[in-house]
């Protein structure tokens, strides 16, 4: 604007002069003189329409509902970018009110009726650590690292970053800036979980090992009607401990995605068979019955050794918490897709359990799971190897009655020779 001004009167004061020329002059030196005079006029007034449509061709870019000037034709950009990202964005005046928001941060304070822009703080949210960091932001002060929690129809948590901003040395308001870490605290919250529930299911038979040890070296080892039982024990666990840590690595490479499937046709009751005569003596030791319904010219699409160790898990189970005298059942169909059953007949499963049966190391029943050599990761290994295979394993459970887990796979073949990474 000075430096338009500084052009207009320097424009005029040469007016001036020439005018005071053309007075002067006279014939043809006015004449020529006169011509220079309108093209540098003419020259002078296109620059300054030219320094004109620039200046008046200062964009508008709209954040939310609120317009900031801006210079070039990268408005439209700019606009679509900061209304399009996920992170919320506030900016705020002085007086602790919203003069810009973009639409994540609406999004994000949708329990307000009215639009957020123009209203104070106060007014959107009563949550005293946004309006803590926002008021530390309008007095000059950095605040970084906020945990916001917001409890609607979805619990999500962000950390808020808020800024002072200035012009001239002044303080002019502050922008804040919501990350949604929702996801990365739940995956650290399963983190610790998981921590937790290996360290104790380690513990208990590391304790048990030491003890007996401990007692044999005391000089057990020399008493015939304890060293045996002592050693037993201590294998007992040590196969436990083994058992637990083989389903770990197993369980973390599935859901990494490292294990490769090799499809191929299987006859499904002969696998079945091969399982049932695995777990035979378990079985028998139970007084259970295991039924193999499958048809004999049923086949699947899979990888064998993934499916046979799918149903190991599942009518392992289904012997182990089956009642005395009790059965356990195979099924198949392919009417939708490959459809594999296995039923017991033991006691049940509580409603309130089932939803998260397929956890790491949910257990129904702890105390038994433990005494029947459970690592609590056989089912979360059936869940992840399925989805593995593009399909899904469900659970049915009576109380009282029974349980049935139901593998459904696609009915649709693997391409030839490609495995598959998904968990």
């Amino acid at each position: 604007m000075v430096n338009s001004r500084a052009f207009l009167f320097a424009l005029f004061a040469a007016a001036a002069a020439a005018l005071l020329l053309v007075v002067i002059l006279n014939g043809v030196s006015r004449v020529i003189f006169l011509s220079t005079l309108f093209f540098l006029l003419g020259f002078a007034a296109a620059l300054l329409w030219r320094r004109r449509s620039m200046n008046s061709s200062r964009a508008r870019v709209f954040v939310g509902e609120t317009s900031f000037s801006v210079d070039g034709l990268g408005s439209e950009l700019l606009s679509t970018t900061l209304n399009e990202m996920r992170e919320g964005l506030l900016v705020i005046d002085t007086d602790m009110r919203i003069v810009a928001s973009n639409r994540a941060a609406q999004d994000l304070f949708s329990n307000v009726d009215k639009a957020i822009n123009n209203r104070r703080m106060t007014e959107i949210t009563r949550n005293p650590a946004i309006y803590d960091a926002f008021l530390d932001g309008v007095r000059g002060t950095e605040r970084a690292g906020v945990k916001v929690e917001t409890h609607g129809p979805e619990r999500k948590i962000f950390d808020l970053r808020v800024v002072p901003l200035s012009a001239h040395g002044k303080i002019t308001g502050a922008v804040g800036v919501f990350f949604d870490v929702t996801r990365l605290e739940r995956l650290e919250l399963i983190r610790q979980e998981f921590l937790s529930n290996v360290s104790h299911e380690l513990r208990t038979p590391l304790t048990s090992i030491v003890a007996l040890s401990e007692t044999l070296e005391a000089g057990a080892v020399d008493e015939p009607d304890n060293n045996r039982r002592f050693l037993s024990i201590i294998q007992k666990n040590a196969a436990r401990m083994h058992r637990l840590i083989d389903d770990i690595l197993e369980l973390s490479a599935i859901e990494a995605g490292n294990v490769k499937l090799n499809p191929e046709p299987v006859r499904l009751r002969l696998l079945v068979e091969d399982v049932a005569n695995t777990l035979s003596a378990m079985a028998t030791s139970r007084n259970v019955t295991i039924q193999n319904l499958v048809p004999t010219e049923s086949e699947v699409f899979g990888d064998p050794h993934r499916l046979t160790q799918m149903l190991t898990n599942l009518m392992d189970n289904a012997i182990k918490f089956n009642r005395d005298g009790g059965s356990v059942v195979i099924r198949f169909s392919d009417s939708d897709g490959y459809r594999i059953s296995v039923a017991d007949t033991g006691e049940g499963i509580p409603s309130h359990h089932l939803d998260r049966l397929f956890e790491r190391f949910y257990r129904v029943d702890r105390a038994r799971s433990r005494e029947l050599g459970g690592t609590g990761l056989g089912l979360a290994i059936v869940k992840h190897l399925a989805r593995t295979h593009g399909g899904e394993v469900t659970v049915v459970s009576h109380f009282g009655e029974g349980t049935e887990f139901t593998i459904d796979l696609p009915r649709q073949e693997f391409a030839s020779g490609a495995g598959t990474n998904d968990s």
